[in-house]
Order: C-alpha cells, then structure tokens, then sequence
C-alpha cells in the first residue's frame, strides 16, 4: 500500500505531465509535388527537422501504401499549376492525407503543416508583389500558461485525479479488510462507537493522502516539472482537507454497500470514472451537455476541480473560491451523514 501511494503521487503525475510531447517532434511526411515549380520547391524545403523527419517525395500512386503501412503519418499533395493559380490570384489547394490512428501528431501535425504553407505562400507572394498592409493585425497572448507547455495542465489533473482515487479506495479498502479480519468485531466490545470508528478511519486516512499531496505538489509539480503555482498553497490544501472530508466519506459509504473486496472494486470503478470523467478535469464543463453539468454540481469532484485550478493556475484567493469550499462542506457533511447512518446499521446487524 505504501508503494502504491508513493508511485500514485509522485511517478504517476510526472508521466501523466510528460507524455504528451510538448510539441511536433519528427513527424513522418511525405510530399506528392506534380507542380516542380520554385512555389513547391519552396513548400517541401520548409518541413524540416526537428518538428519533421526529411520530408520524402513519392509520387500519387504510393500515397496510400506509404500511409497503410504506417511510413508516413502525413502525405502532403501538391497539384500541378499550384504556383500558376497562387500568381493569378484564383484558388489554389494542397491535399493533406492523414494517418489519424497517431492521434496525437495527427492533430498537432495537421496544424503545423498548414500554418506553414500559409507562411511560405505569403513569403513567396511579398517577394514578388508589393505586399498590402493586412486590415487586422491580432496579437494573442495566453494567460497563467504562456508556452501552451500540456505538462502544466496535465500534472495538475493528475494530481487532481490520484487525490480522490486515492481517498476513496484506501478508505474503503481499510474498512472491508477490517471487516473481513474480523476487527470489527474486537472494536464492538470497546467504548467506542459508528461515529469515533469513522472519524478514526477518515482522519488517518485523509492525513496519509494530504501528506503525500503536498510532497507531490512542491517536490513533483512545483520542483520537478518547474510549473508556476499561481496561487498560495495553504489555501489549496485547506480546500484538498474539504475536499478529502467528501471522498473518505464516500469510501466509506461504499465500503458499506460492498461487503466483500471484489465488489468495493467493481463499485469504485462504476464510481470513480463518471467523477473523474465528468468534473472538469479532463475536458472543460461547458463541453458536457447542460442537464449532466447540473447533476454533476452534486459531485465534490466537481467542486475541487474548480478550486484547484483557479488557485494554482490563476492565483484565486478565498474571495473567489468561497463557493467551492461551501459546497465541498455541504456534499461532505451530507456523505458523511448517509455513511455514518449505514455504517451504524451494519455494526448492529
């Protein structure tokens, strides 16, 4: 178990941030050039190393060989008298075949291929016209994560994520093992009852994974990966503690309806991806349809997406993020109100 938490907080969210590459990085292409026109020369030496490999040219024919075989992972075509329509100033198009099965690169690549044509035709038409001055000059900057760098997003989520999986299986786990050992038992002829067994379990527990947050956060996602923690720390994890308070809870609510090991794994499955899936971290809410996004205002996970993101990404303070930590209160001492019931009920049984 202790293995389990040090790999969950600490390797976990460093290959969750780093999978992703941050950028294009030796994409296989290959160029279908029917023009041979100073245009195309100039389009297929602009795909080099390190976001492509040397790009190949290959005629139409092998176009989808070299793509059902996994060789090229891009096949740009460019048609005969590109660079004649480009001059006349009627349309002109570029084929780009993808191998969309590279899910990553295919969606990354596709927009490098085309900003970069786009480029190079301006470059060539500026050298041969007198280039016009463009009606809107816009100029993007991107908040609380200027290099776009997924590693940011991405150990944050993660992090996000181990917490409540973590909270709940422990918990859980804890409780049935007792159960099954027969220390229940033992706990039934001392002075203690539901609520002091439950308090006990929730406050170990719940301290082991907050102690193994905050080493992720400072030594894993602020140390090793360098991310630019916005907001104060203290305050994140006094959200984390409420936000721990709801899903212990709910572990042992589960551990409750599940008597045997097997089946508290089955529920917590059946439990945690809809939490996790459905909470923000993984895609943004306002892409869930609008009677989900509601029902989901129910789930803590919701709640501490929130929080977490909006004090360490954009620096919140508690003037801001006070409805989380109201609403964390509120499902928390409502699980732990239903957790305390059935957990009374079953020692009596």
């Amino acid at each position: 178990m202790l293995l389990l938490i040090l790999y969950t907080f600490t390797a976990a969210v460093y290959i969750a941030a780093t999978a992703q590459p941050e950028t294009l990085t030796r994409a296989a292409l290959a160029i279908v050039d029917e023009d041979r026109s100073p245009l195309s020369l100039r389009l297929r030496d602009a795909y080099a190393p390190p976001q492509f490999m040397v790009p190949e040219l290959i005629t139409l024919g092998e176009a989808d060989a070299r793509l059902d075989r996994g060789r090229a992972t891009f096949v740009l075509v460019i048609p005969a008298g590109f660079q004649r329509r480009v001059l006349a100033g009627r349309a002109a198009a570029l084929q780009l075949n993808v191998d969309a099965t590279r899910m990553s690169q295919a969606f990354t690549g596709s927009g490098y291929i085309q900003r970069i044509a786009q480029e190079e035709i301006a470059g060539f038409l500026a050298g041969v016209r007198v280039p016009a001055a463009p009606p809107i000059d816009l100029s993007i900057r991107a908040r609380f994560n200027p290099a776009l760098a997924p590693s940011w997003f991405g150990a944050v989520a993660e992090l996000v994520n181990n917490i409540t999986m973590l909270s709940v299986i422990l918990t859980g786990a804890a409780l049935i093992r007792e159960r099954e050992h027969g220390t229940v038992e033992h706990l039934l002829v001392m002075p203690v009852g539901p609520l002091e067994i439950m308090l006990a379990k929730l406050w170990s527990m719940g301290a082991v994974v907050l102690l193994a947050t905050l080493v992720a956060l400072l030594g894993i996602v602020r140390g090793l990966l360098d991310v630019r923690l916005g907001g104060s720390v203290p305050l994140f994890l006094a959200g984390t503690l409420l936000h721990l308070f709801a899903v212990t809870s709910l572990g042992i609510l589960l551990a409750t309806l599940a008597r045997t090991m097997p089946r508290f794994g089955m529920l917590v499955i059946l439990v945690l991806l809809p939490l996790q899936m459905l909470s923000g971290a993984t895609t943004p809410r306002e892409s869930i349809p609008s009677p989900l996004r509601e029902l989901m205002l129910a789930a803590p996970t919701t709640h501490f997406v929130e929080l977490s993101q909006a004090i360490l990404f954009r620096g919140a303070g508690l003037d801001v993020v006070w409805p989380q930590f109201l609403a964390l209160a509120g499902i928390g001492a409502a699980l732990f109100g239903i957790a305390l019931a059935r957990f009374g009920a079953a020692m009596r049984q």
